[in-house]
């Protein structure tokens, strides 16, 4: 039952503990902590409820503030990263200011970590400190801005386009930016996708088309992201567009400049399986569709060293003076699907790829199988053209090993492993396919019954064990397993060797993420803000993660997380005016001395120095570490004072508390 006290002068804090279903109740005795936070001085309310977020939680909190002219509010639940936000709009609704409410973390960092009766002791502790701080906050008011309206996309790939094409489609301008010639990304790579094996580039090169000819879209290829600066709905952008040497606008795709050029160097969209030349287009599908010239391993264009490809250019589509563009944008948002590449082969040394021309990675095999590839479709193998009759699939391959390489899941294997077998023997219908697997994960709509496919029509024999060795022996690879079901060596003889390898994030997300003033995780993958409640949502406010570059996906996945990431986007840009929270660093004027200690330190580039310092407010985001910085005291956060501080360590720590202070 709820506790009122009797009215008394100074503050008026109401307290509520929620049981959280167990999650807090199991380890907690909540009823306790009500009745110990009831005598705490400038506490005039304390209530329980079974899940104080749900409805009727909320309305006890509204009712309460009303009922007893709460000053101020403490909700003992979860993080304040789940529902901070759910209760101060409730406290609003009731009349008091937002920034009156605070949580008590009493599940994560209490209830979750620790059992018997010192959990409850170090709950109470918890709130009571939260009380302290809600005796000595003040009112805010959010900031209120205006924004840009423009979108940036960085990469083009599947997620990116998805996310590009609905941001336009709202009726808002996009800037598009991709680190390539063409867009596409590594779905223009594949030959046929899971699990209905449509041809790929027959699904995305109608998007790609639409991404190019839509008139809210600017499509910048061959460009990367040079620095981004700025706040929520008003980014600057600065982007470096390398130059092609070619006039897109003349170019009619003769092919003759390829043909005369004297370079060839390993086609990168063919995963090094076949020669290009130092002129080309990146694969026939490519948008936009023109010819590039490779400056890196052109022959030379200051001085001028060869010609050879103007020469017979009877359009004058190539030209040398072409230079770098620095292009300036204003945008609202950020959306970032910067996508995947494959771990190293050459780093799996216990499979001898980078010795032995017959062990490939998965997207040489998915060349391999496409009629666009560099054998035509054909499945033949590197070393000698032949087409193999046994093919060995090892999945897992850098995943899963925590110890010698990648310790996470790169989740798509096992399909893609399916489809590769499965396409092989469409091809060589005489042809043996083995796949080592640990277990099987097929978690998507058709997925599994997919696999049944691979197993039982195609007759795919599927070896649960891990591989230990592959090494060449004449003209064969062999590989060493065991199957792990009967404890049985096993040794194959075979052709060629596929190695499913492990998804990691693309080069250059590390270098971008600073730029962005956003985080990785461990494996260097985007963070997001939390991974139920806000998937989508970088920690910088206004930053939005798509696809792969998020973490490994299938096409699916990764298209749904670009519409995803676009509907934020559209939120933002369909706002007349945007919010940003109140709760930043503010400087004493009095005490500061100009020093500009606590510029550098600030991951937001949110202080400017002068003869003293300045905080942008909307580029703050709260961190505080201005404020450990600072040598003369003279930086503080708002409703984070010293004092505060002070007073929620000394109840912490079970020092009395003066009655009538606030």
């Amino acid at each position: 039952m709820p506790n009122p006290r009797p009215d008394a002068r100074g503050p008026r804090i109401g307290v509520f503990v929620c049981h959280c279903g167990k999650n807090i109740a199991g380890t907690v005795e909540v009823e306790r902590v009500v009745e110990a936070l009831a005598r705490h001085p400038g506490v005039v309310y304390a209530a329980r409820h079974e899940y104080m977020c749900s409805d009727p939680g909320q309305d006890l909190i509204k009712r309460a503030i009303k009922d007893h002219r709460l000053t101020g509010v403490v909700v003992a639940a979860c993080s304040p990263t789940m529902h901070e936000t759910t209760f101060r709009n409730a406290a609003e609704e009731a009349g008091l200011n937002p920034y009156l409410l605070e949580i008590a973390n009493i599940r994560e960092g209490c209830s979750w970590v620790h059992e018997g009766p010192e959990t409850t002791d170090k709950a109470i502790r918890i709130a009571r400190a939260a009380v302290e701080k809600v005796k000595g906050n003040h009112p805010l008011a959010p900031t209120e801005v205006g924004h840009a309206d423009k979108c940036l996309v960085i990469g083009g790939g599947v997620s990116g386009i998805q996310a590009a094409l609905d941001v336009a489609n709202a009726g808002y301008e996009v800037v598009l930016v991709e680190r390539s010639p063409s867009i596409g990304g590594r779905m223009a790579q594949l030959s046929e996708t899971f699990p209905t094996l449509d041809c790929s580039q027959c699904i995305l090169t109608p998007k790609m088309v639409e991404a190019a000819r839509h008139p809210k879209i600017r499509l910048l290829t061959y460009a990367e992201v040079e620095s981004v600066s700025g706040y929520l709905g008003n980014y600057h952008v600065v982007i470096r567009k390398k130059p092609t040497y070619v006039d897109p606008d003349k170019c009619n795709l003769c092919g003759d400049c390829a043909k005369v050029c004297p370079v060839r160097v390993p086609d990168e969209f063919n995963r090094g399986l076949s020669p290009r030349a130092a002129i080309y287009v990146p694969f026939p599908q490519a948008v936009p569709s023109s010819y590039t010239l490779d400056e890196e391993h052109c022959l030379g264009l200051n001085p001028l060293r060869c010609g050879e490809c103007a020469k017979v250019c009877t359009v004058g589509a190539i030209n040398y003076d072409m230079r770098e563009e620095r292009i300036e944008e204003d945008v609202a948002a950020i959306v970032v699907a910067t996508g995947y590449d494959l771990y190293g082969k050459e780093r799996m040394t216990e499979y001898g790829a980078g010795t032995v021309p017959d062990v490939i990675d998965a997207l040489e095999f998915e060349r391999l199988l496409s009629a666009g590839g560099p054998t035509r479709g054909e499945v033949r193998r590197p070393s000698d053209g032949k087409v193999p009759k046994e093919v060995v699939f090892i999945q897992c391959s850098g995943s899963r090993d925590p110890e010698l390489h990648k310790p996470y899941c790169s989740k798509i294997c096992c399909m893609y492993t399916a489809k590769h077998a499965l396409l092989y023997r469409h091809s060589v219908h005489d042809g043996t396919a083995y796949i080592f697997y640990i277990d099987i994960r097929a978690g998507g709509k058709e997925y599994e019954e997919f696999v049944v496919r691979a197993m039982e029509d195609e007759r795919i024999l599927y070896l649960r064990g891990k591989v230990a060795k592959v090494y060449r022996d004449g003209d064969k690879v062999i590989v060493w397993g065991v199957d792990t079901l009967t404890g049985k060596r096993i040794e194959v003889a075979a052709d060629l060797v596929v190695l499913a390898q492990a998804m990691v994030p693309s080069v250059g997300t590390e270098e971008l993420a600073r730029k962005l003033h956003i985080a990785c995780g461990g494996e260097g993958f985007l963070k997001e803000a939390h991974p139920k409640l806000r998937p989508l949502e970088a920690l910088t406010a206004g930053i939005f993660l798509a696809g792969a570059a998020h973490g490994p996906k299938d096409i699916p996945e990764a298209v749904a997380q670009g519409s995803g990431a676009a509907a934020k986007a559209i939120a933002i840009l369909s706002s007349p005016t945007l919010t940003h929270s109140p709760e930043v660093a503010e400087v004493d004027e009095d005490l500061c001395s100009g020093c500009a200690v606590c510029v550098p330190q600030c991951p937001y580039g949110a202080i400017s120095p002068g003869e003293v310092a300045h905080v942008n407010e909307l580029l703050c985001e709260g961190c505080g570490t201005c404020v450990a910085a600072c040598p003369s005291g003279a930086m503080r956060m708002r409703n984070q004072t010293d004092d505060q501080v002070k007073r929620m360590i000394r109840v912490a720590l079970g020092e009395p508390v003066e009655v009538g202070r606030g």
